[in-house]
Parts: C-alpha cells; structure tokens; sequence
C-alpha cells in the first residue's frame, strides 16, 4: 500500500500557560509520531500520535495522522473512527474527508466514500487524489451491481470474477471475500472457498458470515455433522443468519432422511428405501456429492427391485453430478451386464479401471469384454429357444422341436425364398445342436472362446441331420 501523507507540524502560538501546558507536550509527541512515520515504524507512530491525542484531544490533525498511521497498519475500521472524529472536530479538514473515504473504500462502502470524496472536492475542487479515488468508488458501485445481477441469476462465476476486481479496491472488505467464498463454494470449489473463510476467522473467530461458509463447504463435501457444529456456531453468534438457519435445516433433513434410507434397504425393505432417497433427493438440488450418493443408492434399491433402466438412468445422473463416482460406473456397468448392454458395460469398466488399476476391476473388465465378444456370435442357446443352465434332455428336446420346425420337408411346397430361410434356419439349429450337445464344445462356447474354426453343421450325413431323424 502506498504510504498516506502526513501533516507536518506547525507553529503555534506561544502559550501564556505554566510550563508543563499540555498543548505544547501534545506538540511534542505529534513530532516524534512524525520521525517514526517516516521511518516506517508505523507501530511507534502510532504510540505517540496516541499520547498526543491524550495530551490535546480536541486537535483534528492528530486523529488524522494517527488514522494515516492505521491505514498503513492495514486496521482500517479503527483508521475510520480516527478520520470521523478528525471531520467532526474541523468539518473544513480536507485530509480527514480525504482519509475517512479511503478507509469507507477499503472497507467496500462506496457509496460512503463517494460522499467523502466529494466533500473534499468541494473543500479543494482540483484535488486529483479525490478525482481518482472517487472513480474507484463508482467502479466498486458498479462491479457490486454486475455481482448482485449474477448471484440472483446463480451465475457464480461472474460474482467471483466482480468480487475479485471489487477486492482489488477494497481489500478489507470482509463482506466482499464472504460472498466471493460462498459462490466459491457453490462452485464446487471448496478448497479455495474454505481458504477465505479461514483468513476471516483468523481475524475474527466470531464471524459468523465465515462460519457459515466453512459449514457450507462442508455440507457441500458430505461431512453433513460437522458441516451442522459450524452451522450452529453461526447462529450463536448471529441469531438472525437465515442463510445458517436454512442451511443447517437442510443438512438435518437431509441426513436423518439418507440415513432413513440406509436402514430401510440394510432391512431389505427396498421399495420404503428408493422411496427415502426420492424425498432424500428434493431436499436440496445444490449438494452435488450427497445427493449423487443418493442416486447411486437409489440405483442400487432399483437394482433390487428389477427396475434396471430406472437405476442406469440413476447412476447416470450421480455420474453427471460427480463424474469421478467410481461406485456410480460399477452400478451402471452391472445395471448394462444385467440387460445385456455389454459394450456399454465395457466402456465404464474401462473408466473404472483406468481411474482405479486394481485386480478387482480389471477382472470385472474382462467379463464385461469376454461378455461382449460372446454378444457378436450367434446365440446358439436363442436358436434352440432354451435358457444357458437348459440340461442335456432340454437341449435335445428343443433341438428336435426346432429341426421338425425348420425341416425342408416341411416347406417344399412353399416359395423359393421360404424355402431357403428356412433351410438356413435348419442349418443353425443343426449348428447350435452341434455345439451344445458336445460337452468339450459347449464348455469352449460357453466361456467365449472363438469357435469360428470349428467344423460348422453342414446338413451331411455326419452331421445332427441324422439326430433328428433317429429320434423323429
């Protein structure tokens, strides 16, 4: 900060006092303020300009030079006071109009100081400091207004970029770094956010604005219990903080409610569950990392209740919320392996094991792709119309039934085009027949090994043509 001038002392007029008149002592201390003013002692200065004070408290220029000295102090609050009393004790006091707008600056009140700076230029209409300072006060006026418009439109971002350039001209402005931290916070940037509170608490430990955000912080982090002991530090110190009393509402709706859901599916209770977390997920749109755990936990209770398009829509949106929520890929990935959605399934395993290279999850990824290859060959077990644990019976029964159902006999006096369908319909039945009644070729189908090589069913004599017709 640059430094703020003093006033040099002046002569006074001899005083017909005692010797030990206290104006001259003032005198004094004011001129030993100024030799430590000057070496930048400004602690020094301040001593004395205070013992002046003491000696003479009725002489403006002394609350002015020490309300200089605090300025460079950086404790402008108490630099304020000094300046007021400086103007209420010699209203013509330019410097102290002057110093008292500074300070109102600093401490982000500009309307305050534009008021001052426009006292002094009355006093002196070609003071440049005051034309310069009282543009900053209407700049500082207008990056309030772009700030106000854009926290009413939830536009963080712009009310950080205004309260970052309103800082640069009111640097002590608490007010200020309070609502740069809470959009800091809504932001999802909660390091930085938590970073401006503490510097206020360190400051003073009883700001509940500071307080209050540090709850958010952690609210917005899932630590919901000692997001709610910052919450409740705030309202004793400010009883009447709405933003702490409805954020700690919240969070203790919030967390009796996540928890009420927990138990409910720990019971196995999964529809009272998935309707917990529904009511869970109203409470407050704008806690990302607790409300994607409660649609991953929703998607689970969904899982359970068959509703698998219902839980990957669900995990997908936890994922949309926090897009590095391992758990919510693992869901969705068992939720698209469930409905056969296996390139799908591959694709998040993969970013799971990308994000997380452990054995668990690398396994899970060369099911999902061992799975997938498996998808692109025919589906011998659909061709025969039975499930993949059909036993050795079911699978013959279902292969007669088909091969009677296809066999050309059965179609000669149907079109050409019939006629061919339903040979090659023949001929796969034949095919799956011949894969699934060998026990060695069954067990290489079923683990997803390629079985193009193998001799396919070709209809001949050796073929399971023949199987029909021994058993037809």
């Amino acid at each position: 900060m640059a430094a703020v001038d003093i006033d040099v002392p002046v002569d006074t007029e001899p005083q017909i006092c005692n010797p030990d008149d206290m104006e001259r002592q003032a005198e004094g201390f004011k001129e030993q303020g100024n030799a430590f003013y000057s070496q930048k002692d400004y602690s020094e200065a301040f001593n004395y300009y205070t013992k002046a004070i003491d000696a003479s408290p009725r002489t403006a220029s002394y609350y002015g030079n020490r309300a200089a000295t605090l300025m460079m102090l950086f404790r402008f609050r108490e630099a304020l006071e000094d300046s007021q009393q400086a103007v209420r004790l010699d209203d013509c006091f330019m410097k102290g109009h002057l110093r008292e707008g500074k300070c109102h600056l600093s401490l982000g009140n500009a309307m305050a100081a534009n008021r001052c700076f426009k006292k002094v230029l009355e006093l002196e209409p070609s003071n440049k400091e005051a034309q310069q300072e009282n543009k900053s006060a209407e700049t500082l006026l207008e990056y309030q207004r772009m700030a106000d418009v854009g926290f009413e439109k939830r536009d963080f971002r712009t009310v950080v970029f205004c309260m970052d350039r309103a800082l640069a001209l009111a640097s002590a402005c608490h007010r200020f770094k309070i609502i740069k931290a809470e959009c800091l916070a809504l932001l999802g940037r909660y390091p930085e956010a938590q970073s401006v509170a503490s510097d206020i608490l360190r400051m003073d430990s009883t700001n509940a604005d500071a307080l209050y955000v540090r709850g958010l912080c952690l609210y917005y982090e899932d630590c919901i219990d000692k997001a709610v002991q910052f919450f409740v530090q705030a309202l004793r110190m400010a009883p009447d903080h709405e933003k702490a009393r409805l954020a700690c509402r919240n969070a203790k709706a919030l967390k009796a409610k996540k928890d009420e859901g927990n138990q409910a599916f720990k019971s196995c209770s999964y529809q009272a569950a998935y309707q917990l977390y529904t009511e869970a997920l109203t409470i407050d749109p704008n806690n990302i990392k607790t409300n994607a755990k409660l649609y991953c936990n929703r998607a689970t209770a969904g899982a359970k209740l068959k509703k698998l398009n219902e839980a990957i829509d669900d995990c997908t949106s936890a994922i949309k919320l926090d897009d590095t929520y391992i758990k919510a890929y693992l869901r969705r990935a068992q939720c698209y392996m469930n409905t056969e959605q296996y390139e799908e399934a591959v694709r998040d395993y993969e970013k799971v094991y990308q994000t997380e290279k452990t054995s668990e999850h690398k396994h899970l990824l060369k099911n999902a792709q061992l799975e997938l290859k498996k998808s692109k060959r025919k589906d011998y077990y659909k061709v025969l119309g039975i499930g993949k644990n059909a036993t050795e019976d079911e699978i013959k029964k279902a292969y007669r039934k088909r091969a009677l159902m296809h066999h050309p006999d059965r179609h000669s006096a149907a079109t050409a085009d019939v006629q061919k369908e339903e040979e090659k319909k023949f001929k796969e039945v034949g095919e799956a027949f011949t894969v699934l009644s060998d026990p060695k070729k069954k067990m290489r189908y079923d683990s997803g090994h390629d079985l193009e090589e193998e001799n396919s069913f070709d209809g001949g004599d050796s073929g399971p043509g023949n199987f029909f017709f021994q058993f037809g």
